[in-house]
């Protein structure tokens, strides 16, 4: 398919660097009027997932996933959620493993390659078909587990219509360098900091299992990820864990019409989490780089919602309409 050569994109006068389209919305939008009812399944490995639901009685679900140290309380999902839900579509926006407010009961956390979780999710919500249409919609780490989910599984639900992915780090160690220049160790902080909080609480009620000592060394995502990522989740260490996860392994066999949208100013990503090459002989996926857009970002001024939202909403109306039309085709 080809690489979408324009967007539509244009960021506000006031956001004039990646750093304020990044910041800003993160830490100051809010959006009102969305009241989830939080329903709690098992997994198969004696944990749990939250998922918190927007229902309507709606023959049509999007399914909403968050990045890394997010949650469903997140703007960016709280705006896509509200997006669907008043256009008359039921949400669920579930939360990884330790980010509903809660710490799970097993020693594993959640990372980018986690897509079994994905899967139980979307399995417990649409077989047996609850639903007549669902879409998947994520950003950044949310993006990243949808990708890699899509690639992995050659047969999928049947009322899966398509996907949206916003600010994807599709190339994880190239990310996690990124992070390690001058202008980005605030965000490297911030995350550090929260993740730090989950691993000393879960040490507190696993001792033995999850160590907390030691934690002030680390430095950076490659020691995070050799210290707890790696050795909780089943990989030799960091370079495997980026190796095995990385959504840009999995784009190839990817079957179900997905739009990528990687903003070309976006901080965290640098050239190699822009499958340009891929993209361009897929038959599938649609990569769309607008020049600004900083990670999750996208502001609209004067707007509730952000372009994201609503991209992800005209993408999947152009996507409904061809299938509305392919069934009104009567074979010859």
């Amino acid at each position: 398919m080809p690489i979408i050569a324009q967007s539509s994109y244009k960021r506000p006068f006031y956001l004039f660097s990646k750093h304020l389209e990044t910041i800003i919305p993160s830490v100051f939008r809010k959006i009102h009027g969305i009241q989830y009812h939080r329903e709690r399944i098992d997994t198969e490995d004696g944990d749990f997932l939250d998922l918190d639901w927007l229902k309507g009685g709606n023959s049509q679900l999007a399914i909403i996933s968050h990045g890394l140290e997010g949650s469903s309380e997140r703007h960016y999902v709280k705006g896509m959620a509200k997006t669907y839900h008043q256009n008359g579509w039921d949400v669920l926006a579930w939360n990884c493993r330790t980010c509903s407010g809660e710490i799970n009961r097993t020693a594993r956390f959640y990372h980018h390659g986690a897509t079994d979780d994905l899967k139980a999710v979307i399995d417990h919500a649409v077989l047996p078909d609850n639903y007549q249409n669902v879409v998947l919609v994520g950003c950044s780490m949310g993006g990243s587990l949808i990708l890699k989910y899509l690639g992995e599984n050659q047969v999928l639900p049947k009322a899966l219509l398509c996907a949206t992915v916003f600010s994807v780090p599709c190339n994880l160690k190239s990310s996690a360098m990124a992070l390690e220049k001058a202008e980005n160790r605030f965000y490297k902080r911030r995350f550090l900091k929260k993740l730090e909080k989950k691993v000393k609480a879960k040490a507190e009620i696993m001792p033995g299992v999850v160590k907390y000592d030691g934690f002030d060394d680390i430095k950076n995502f490659t020691d995070f990820d050799n210290k707890y990522t790696a050795p909780l989740h089943g990989f030799l260490d960091a370079e495997d864990f980026y190796k095995n996860a990385s959504a840009e392994n999995y784009l190839s066999k990817i079957n179900l019409p997905t739009l990528l949208v990687n903003a070309k100013n976006d901080p965290f990503l640098p050239a190699a989490c822009y499958p340009v090459e891929i993209a361009r002989n897929h038959d599938s996926i649609y990569l769309e780089m607008p020049e600004h857009g900083g990670h999750v970002g996208f502001s609209l001024r004067g707007e509730e919602f952000n372009w994201a939202e609503k991209r992800s909403w005209s993408f999947v109306n152009e996507i409904l309409s061809k299938s509305r039309s392919n069934d009104n085709i009567e074979p010859a």
